[in-house]
């Protein structure tokens, strides 16, 4: 029988959350999970920070109250997941695709979603403090009441997104695309 800190990673991460998260409390270095397959996993509060997931498909998988801060999730697939109240602070997440994933209460401060697909996504509540989304693409997306104090979002694509009650202050929207965007004040730009 193969050991805990034998065992594939993913299939342990699969299989077990728990020891999961106590083989990387005595770990210090960061996993490996690049181009890992955990589309639909139950990995609800799991222990990710600082793993390398480049390329990983998520897709379907709950990840509620995980932890992923310092991931590197470029390119990772998040497609329809559950990422309530998860930690993605400082998280680098180049083109990853969270296209209609649900990251309500999400921390996201510092995040780097630069050019990320964030369409028809569910960001309610969520904290993208200091966040970078230049060139994201967030048509569509729900960000009612969610913190982008200090947000990069330049070039980004927010067409018919909804800010009701959003926190804009000081938000760089410089060349954002605001079609049919409902403004935090409630207002729907033409």
């Amino acid at each position: 029988m193969t050991s805990t800190s034998q065992a594939n990673p993913v299939d342990l991460l699969r299989s077990d959350v728990a020891a999961w998260n106590s083989l990387r409390a005595v770990r210090d270095s960061g996993e490996s999970l690049a181009d890992a397959d955990l589309a639909g996993a139950s990995l609800a509060g799991a222990n990710l920070s600082g793993v390398d997931l480049t390329g990983a498909d998520l897709s379907g998988a709950d990840l509620t109250d995980a932890t992923l801060a310092g991931a590197n999730l470029t390119s990772a697939e998040f497609v329809g997941a559950d990422l309530a109240r998860a930690d993605l602070t400082g998280a680098v997440a180049h083109d990853a695709n969270f296209t209609g994933a649900y990251l309500t209460r999400a921390d996201l401060r510092d995040t780097d979603l630069t050019m990320a697909f964030l369409t028809s996504t569910f960001l309610g509540h969520a904290d993208l403090t200091g966040a970078d989304l230049s060139g994201a693409y967030m048509t569509g997306a729900y960000l009612g009441e969610v913190n982008l104090t200090g947000a990069t979002l330049i070039g980004t694509y927010l067409g018919k997104a909804n800010l009701t009650g959003a926190n804009i202050a000081d938000a760089v929207l410089d060349r954002a695309d605001l079609t049919g965007v409902t403004m935090p004040d409630g207002t729907t730009l033409d």
